[in-house]
């Protein structure tokens, strides 16, 4: 691919990170060389000082410098900054090409732990892939995104991680005028189900196999060691994402566009646009703007994974085997034992949410039962689950919570069963506590809080709520007084029905 160059200020004076570019290295007909544009006046909003210790920042910098190279404004030493390609179904309709048109990849460092993660810029200007966008981000989105891949590694769910935030001192024109920022995203890799597919559709298998290699390589070394290593690869990245959807399930994720191009092979979440959490519980919720059928409703979340998984198979029959007929054969009995993966990935979440180490042929009932509870009396689904903690030997915070049932039977019938269930757990009642408060979150990211953060940035440069609320979902899972506010569910008035891209 031909390379394209844009004027950024001169190379900072020493290394940030000691980048270690492998796909720009290995994989050089797979993306277009494009430098970040300069913007007016950054300005950093928040620098993600642990995270950049974990990635090898090999000394503290100044902020004027710091927001010159997560603007976009300075390369640091050793950048190879690049676009990369990638097609993608979005809501079911094939686009032939994509790839990143506001998203430039600065390169790649060996983490502390001996990780390979990606730096990206979100924002950092067009690219060739922008089909005439302007590959700037608003100051909303980035804030979202920065608050719910935080949450979500605080959590304990694999998502791309939260670097830095910048003011670029410029408007971007969407509904209105808005303030511009630019994000910087980490990831163990930004390739997704869409960049097979950018290839295969153009029928380059050779690609195809670079880049099913790169992957293994990056992400599944163990797959080269296999009779099939292409369908070991396949099935590496199905379990990944079953166990990725059953986490997201457990804490009430929606990701609202779970289009192949927002599905990464490494199983990690990706993407943060009109994403949300539930308040009250309902199966069939959508909360994304652009999703007026409700193809990626909270309950459709696996179904939909399996269709991506499916579209990445067709990418690598080729691969599986030189016989097309037992290829298809291989990749459809994979793709057909998806659902069965999930469910006991979800089913496992769910025990563990109840308190539940061991497994009874029962318990897909009884977590059902109590789903249906919290969805005919209207229940806040984080707040249902984490009362169900404290009401497990407080008589009187029971009868508080019984007390929001309209059906007081159908309650204390559930609660009668899931009594005696645990009774029969081997382990101590201390343990079962303990399992129920880590996987029961007192905290998430509530739609209306992260929306009066957006608004008080945008109306009026103010962060402190930021600031707050990024303290606040850093230990989700331990209550403290001084976070009350974001462990209550929205009152009338303050709920968030809709969410949007940000693009």
């Amino acid at each position: 691919m031909a390379a394209q160059s844009k004027t950024v200020e001169e190379n900072t004076a020493r290394a940030l990170f000691s980048f270690d570019n492998s796909y720009a290295r290995d994989l050089t007909d797979m993306y277009l060389r494009v430098n970040p544009t300069p913007v007016a006046a950054p300005r950093l909003i928040v620098f993600n000082t642990k995270l950049a210790g974990d990635l090898g920042l090999e000394e503290a910098a100044p902020e004027k410098d710091l927001a010159a190279i997560f603007s976009g404004n300075a390369l640091p030493s050793g950048a190879e900054p690049l676009a990369m390609a990638y097609a993608g179904h979005q809501f079911g309709h094939f686009v032939p090409q994509l790839g990143d048109g506001r998203a430039i990849l600065l390169g790649e460092v060996i983490d502390r732990h001996g990780a390979r993660r990606d730096i990206q810029l979100k924002g950092g200007g067009p690219t060739p892939f922008s089909r005439r966008g302007d590959g700037r981000a608003a100051l909303g989105p980035v804030l979202r995104e920065y608050i719910v891949s935080e949450a979500m590694h605080a959590l304990g769910i694999p998502a791309t991680r939260a670097l830095a935030a910048v003011l670029t001192g410029e408007r971007v024109q969407r509904e209105t005028g808005k303030p511009g920022a630019v994000f910087t995203r980490v990831a163990a890799s930004h390739i997704r189900v869409g960049t097979f597919q950018f290839f295969a559709a153009r029928g380059d298998t050779g690609s195809v196999k670079r880049l099913a290699d790169h992957a293994i390589d990056r992400h599944y070394p163990e797959a080269k060691q296999a009779e099939r290593p292409y369908a070991a690869f396949l099935d590496a990245v199905m379990e990944r994402q079953a166990r990725l959807i059953a986490q997201w399930m457990g804490v009430g994720f929606i990701h609202g566009v779970m289009n192949t191009d927002n599905m990464t092979i490494s199983g990690e979440t990706i993407d943060f646009g009109p994403c949300a959490f539930l308040d009250n519980y309902h199966p069939n919720k959508v909360f994304s703007s652009i999703d007026e059928y409700g193809r990626y409703a909270y309950s459709n979340q696996s179904v939909i994974a399996q269709w991506n998984l499916a579209r990445l198979a067709e990418t690598l029959l080729p691969l599986l085997d030189a016989d097309e007929v037992k290829a298809l054969d291989l990749a459809n009995e994979m793709i057909g034992a998806f659902p069965g993966r999930f469910e006991r990935h979800w089913l496992d979440a769910m025990r563990r949410k109840l308190g539940l180490l061991s497994a009874e042929e029962g318990d897909e009932a009884l977590v059902k039962v109590w789903l249906a509870l919290l969805l005919d009396n209207n229940m806040d689904f984080t707040i249902a689950f984490r009362r169900l903690v404290s009401s497990r030997k407080r008589m009187e915070e029971r009868d508080s919570f019984r007390s929001l049932f309209t059906d007081i039977a159908a309650f204390d019938g559930w609660i009668s069963g899931w009594q005696a269930r645990l009774a029969r757990e081997p382990q101590s009642a201390e343990a079962r506590a303990l399992l129920m408060r880590q996987s029961n979150p007192a905290r998430i990211p509530r739609n209306h809080r992260v929306e009066e953060v957006i608004r008080a940035a945008e109306d009026a440069g103010d962060f402190v709520p930021f600031h707050e609320m990024l303290a606040a979902i850093a230990q989700p899972y331990v209550s403290k007084a001084e976070f009350a506010k974001y462990e209550l569910a929205p009152e009338a008035g303050e709920e968030v029905t809709r969410t949007f891209c940000g693009t």
